[in-house]
């Protein structure tokens, strides 16, 4: 599952397509406004509903449309992390970084990378 900002790592999806990057067709893309919305809350429920891992991608530092979500974004990962570990998840699982509306490759790159960790790690629910 991927929980990508509005404004620049859904744009950098879009742009993904549009340059006809290919990146793994499995992946649940959920957009929301900002990443500094995404609540760890929302993340556990991705794992409570079956998600293997979730990839949470935000503007570039300095490029944020709400000034400071992507900051909030990332401290709320490091929060998330020691969560899932007290979970028994491991952190693999949960990946954060930065994606703008013109890094269509780079989104598909991410994307890529976390499928092959994720396959390399098996299926969550059997851990």
């Amino acid at each position: 599952m991927a929980f990508l900002c509005q404004w620049c790592s859904y744009a950098g999806a879009d742009h993904a397509g549009l340059e006809r990057e290919e990146y793994p067709s499995g992946i649940l893309i959920v957009k929301v406004m900002c990443s500094g919305r995404v609540d760890p809350a929302l993340v556990l429920d991705a794992y409570k509903k079956g998600a293997d891992g979730v990839i949470i991608l935000a503007c570039h530092p300095g490029d944020c449309h709400y000034r400071s979500g992507n900051l909030i974004a990332m401290k709320r990962h490091r929060i998330l992390l020691s969560s899932l570990k007290q979970l028994g998840i491991p952190e693999e699982r949960c990946r954060f970084d930065f994606v703008s509306a013109t890094e269509g490759k780079r989104f598909a790159g991410l994307v890529k990378e976390m499928v092959v960790r994720l396959k390399r790690l098996g299926p969550l629910s059997q851990k």
